[in-house]
């Protein structure tokens, strides 16, 4: 199995997709030339800051990062560094003068073990074999110069599938679908196994349980994990079983187009259909995230030309022209929001807040009036404050 075979297709077509987007060009072009003026460098940071470690220091840690390059085709030298922190993380940088560093807390190398840890390895190491930091995501939405929404809303995307492509190399390092789980288990829940035994099957079940919750349209159990910049732990276990049954890793397993649309169908859970659907209920989420903008947009008293640029880049030209009546759209908020609690489910709700969150993060509003504005939304939609929260100070960064 070769490792560039197995990378996630929609991770692909994002990526390719991304590469062509001016802000992103702007972005890379401007890091490099940074890069060429200096003098900032990764690894003196990381010598400043970490312990590197020596193969005479961490020969188990050294003889798995030769066996994990060696099956993912890596030809180049590896630094591995720790640093002291209780939260279990990992972290792959950059190259830079032909090196390449690998980054970990003190608390995962002393509670990974075996294919835990390769895993972990491994799916860092994804991120550089499949070239993920040519999107450096973290810049363009930090930058002074925000992106559109609408690429925002695709960065999000494509880092989510990203995040599935480095677990396939992960998966590949480890093979061992027992030790993949119970590595993203740790990494969500932050438990050992002093304090708990692991079960692969109930696990699972959690993801059954939120499938079986959407299609009901409860309100059972928690799903604000369902949205996060990354997969979900239950939701990647699952597209890695799909992985693991397919023909990349068994014989009579599924093909890869099988796969790739199992995946794609998982990831349904947390993607932005709605925005091209043509079902009533993708009509009202629409409209219920136009109606939000334009409050969000208005919360300061004052609509600026560059906000009404953005917007439109969104929404379509001229979606926020004269004509538009700003007061009466925000004043009929109150009954877009009950059409939607009426005609969606409580995840197709998170879906529009979510990516209402992440407009206005993208454009740097994300201030005291935006969000309370976001806040009553959330409560109105009968969604947790925190979730939205969550997502006004969302992680911009691939992990």
């Amino acid at each position: 199995m070769k490792a560039e075979n197995i990378r996630s297709r929609d991770d692909l077509n994002l990526y390719n997709s991304l590469l062509k987007e001016p802000d992103v060009i702007r972005v890379n072009e401007s890091i490099k030339r940074a890069e060429q003026k200096g003098p900032y460098s990764t690894r003196r940071h990381l010598l400043s800051t970490s312990i590197r470690l020596s193969p005479q220091m961490a020969p188990t840690v050294h003889s798995m990062k030769d066996e994990c390059a060696e099956k993912l085709g890596l030809d180049i030298p590896l630094e591995l560094y720790v640093y002291n922190s209780p939260q279990f993380n990992a972290a792959c940088f950059k190259p830079e003068d032909g090196r390449l560093f690998i980054m970990f807390s003190s608390s995962l190398l002393e509670a990974f073990t075996g294919s835990e840890l390769r895993f972990v390895m491994g799916h860092e190491l994804g991120h550089h074999l499949y070239q993920h930091h040519d999107i450096p995501i973290g810049y363009i939405l930090k930058g002074s110069q925000k992106p559109s929404p609408k690429l925002a809303l695709q960065l999000f995307s494509w880092s989510r599938y990203a995040e599935i492509s480095a677990d396939r190399a992960g998966a590949l390092c480890a093979n061992d679908l027992q030790g993949v789980a119970r590595s993203l288990f740790r990494l969500s829940s932050g438990l050992s196994d002093n304090v708990i035994q692991f079960s692969l099957d109930d696990f699972l079940a959690q993801m059954d349980d939120m499938q079986e919750d959407e299609e009901n349209q409860t309100n059972r159990g928690p799903k604000e994990d369902w949205f996060s910049t990354h997969p979900f732990s239950p939701l990647r276990v699952k597209a890695l079983q799909l992985f693991h049954n397919s023909e990349h890793s068994c014989v009579d397993g599924m093909s890869t187009d099988d796969l790739e649309i199992g995946v794609h169908s998982l990831m349904g859970f947390m993607e932005p259909s709605y925005l091209d659907g043509r079902t009533r209920p993708s009509e009202i989420m629409r409209r219920l995230l136009f109606s939000g903008s334009i409050a969000v947009i208005n919360a300061s008293g004052e609509v600026t030309d560059e906000e009404i640029s953005k917007f439109e880049s969104f929404f379509g030209d001229h979606s926020l022209s004269e004509k538009l009546n700003v007061d009466k759209i925000i004043k009929d908020l109150p009954e877009r929001i009950q059409m939607a609690r009426e005609n969606t489910s409580i995840s197709q709700r998170m879906q529009v807040l979510r990516d209402l969150c992440l407009m206005v993060v993208a454009d740097n509003k994300a201030g005291l009036k935006e969000r309370a504005v976001v806040i009553d939304i959330a409560e109105a939609l009968n969604v947790s404050p925190a979730f939205a929260e969550t997502h006004l100070d969302v992680t911009r960064e691939l992990d």
